[in-house]
């Protein structure tokens, strides 16, 4: 073990942690610093008490579900919702647009691996015709609200360490799509150490520590820590409207969803879908002790979520969680400062790693943890949070696996399913098949339409309106 001869070197040998330093002595300067920036990222204090209360013996190991009932949420109108309810909901959401309240923000920090391609998530090619990217269709749709309202949202972007400058260099290569760079912001997610399971800090290799994103939920830290949170407050930014990088479907900046949010005084809220069937891999919202919560779907027992309403014969837990939130400014910054804000979670996993002599290991078995944050534990501690129902069909299809159920095969039908939609709206019907699928292919840009609203006023100002054919794309 090198002897401490360095302020940071002998703070981790004061709190147990100094093998992360045994190679210390054998390491390059430039190797040096590298591991010496990487455990400057550490809080020391914040590891010791997760490894008390996560790994101790006798920690909680499985949440309590006693008492445990359906979270209320606002139906749709067309499913019992109040139409005024909705249309004042709406008004309110639109003047918060007006009057510069509002601020995008993507939670981007994902590679495209599961889909088999090299690159940020963002930058993965999904609609049918021009092959746009993730963040080319949220760019458009973020336009679209400002030529809409009158005022372009700042957009906020939190993306990793591992596809940082690749992302930046994305938006540049392509003058970031017609926004300004300047109302354009990214900031790195922050990152937890694994740990063994004796709580040690582990290494990957001699000058590199185990080091993992935070969670979804470390969004609100890093919103905090990079200054975002400061400038929202400087340019009288109070909403910010959350969504994450692989779903093209979200409405980005939805005014009714704003509305609700504002109207309840709301500190979080949320949007549900119904689930598809009890087996749904979503979160449900619920309530426990009389506070909303998401209890992720491993952690419902399948008799619950089998569980049907006598009164309607749909599932009693059917409200699922499809990462769609609205947050009040001075929230995330509360949650981002208290320690008793969000709780960490315990992940078991298989942790490439080094042994005593320095040699990679690739375990066969979970061999430590990883620690995460979850955005969704945010909503127990939000004062009159909000839930509000929401089409899947306009608003849910991400792109997550490479084949099977949301992969990109999936997600090009849903936005051809939406095209079609608009047209048979704006009474100029397509032919589609028994699921709503046209047999054509073509794609409408957010610019021209983003709802059924705004396509069919765009289509009806077209004079002589193109032929409906293969590859027809409206911009």
């Amino acid at each position: 073990m090198v002897q401490p001869s360095h302020p940071l070197i002998e703070s981790f040998v004061r709190a147990g942690q100094g093998q992360v330093f045994a190679f210390y002595g054998q390491l390059t300067p430039v190797d040096r610093e590298r591991l010496l920036a990487q455990a400057a990222e550490i809080d020391l204090a914040e590891i010791s008490r997760l490894n008390r209360t996560l790994l101790s013996p006798g920690a909680a190991a499985n949440l309590p579900l006693g008492g445990l009932v359906p979270a209320p949420y606002e139906p749709l109108p067309e499913n019992g919702g109040d139409p005024a309810a909705w249309a004042a909901a709406r008004a309110t959401g639109e003047s918060a647009l007006r009057a510069g309240r509002v601020a995008a923000f993507t939670v981007a920090g994902g590679q495209g691996t599961r889909l088999g391609y090299d690159g940020p998530k963002g930058t993965f090619p999904v609609t049918p015709v021009q092959r746009k990217s993730l963040f080319q269709v949220f760019a458009e749709k973020i336009l679209s609200a400002g030529r809409r309202f009158g005022r372009t949202p700042r957009w906020f972007i939190m993306t990793s360490h591992a596809n940082h400058e690749a992302t930046g260099a994305f938006f540049a290569a392509r003058q970031f799509f017609g926004l300004d760079p300047a109302r354009v912001h990214f900031f790195r997610q922050g990152r937890m150490p694994a740990v063994g399971f004796d709580g040690k800090i582990l290494l990957e290799a001699q000058d590199a520590i185990a080091l993992s994103p935070d969670g979804h939920g470390g969004s609100l830290r890093a919103l905090d820590r990079s200054g975002a949170l400061d400038l929202m407050a400087a340019e009288g930014v109070d909403t910010i409207s959350y969504f994450q990088v692989d779903n093209p479907l979200v409405r980005c900046l939805d005014a009714t969803f704003l509305g609700w949010h504002l109207q309840r005084g709301s500190e979080m809220s949320a949007k549900m879908v119904p689930k598809s069937g009890p087996e749904e891999k979503v979160g449900v919202f619920c309530q426990l002790g009389g506070k909303t919560v998401v209890i992720e779907y491993s952690d419902l027992p399948a008799v619950m979520q089998r569980e049907q309403d006598p009164a309607t014969g749909r599932l009693r837990f059917l409200a699922g969680s499809i990462a769609l939130h609205v947050l009040d400014r001075e929230f995330v910054r509360r949650m981002a400062r208290s320690e008793n804000g969000l709780p960490f979670h315990r992940a078991d996993k298989k942790i490439p790693v080094i042994d005593a002599a320095g040699q990679p290991v690739k375990p066969e078995k979970p061999n430590g943890v990883k620690f995460e944050l979850f955005v969704f534990d945010a909503l127990p501690s939000a004062r009159n949070p909000v839930v509000i129902e929401t089409k899947r069909a306009d608003d849910f299809s991400p792109v997550k696996n490479a084949e099977g159920a949301d992969s990109p095969l999936t997600c090009r039908a849903d936005q051809l399913r939406q095209f079609a939609r608009w047209f048979r709206a704006a009474g100029t019907p397509l032919a589609t098949d028994a699921t709503g699928l046209p047999a054509l292919v073509l794609e409408i840009s957010p610019l021209f339409g983003e709802d059924e609203e705004t396509f069919a006023a765009s289509w009806e100002k077209i004079n002589a309106p193109p032929a409906l054919k293969d590859g027809l794309y409206l911009a």
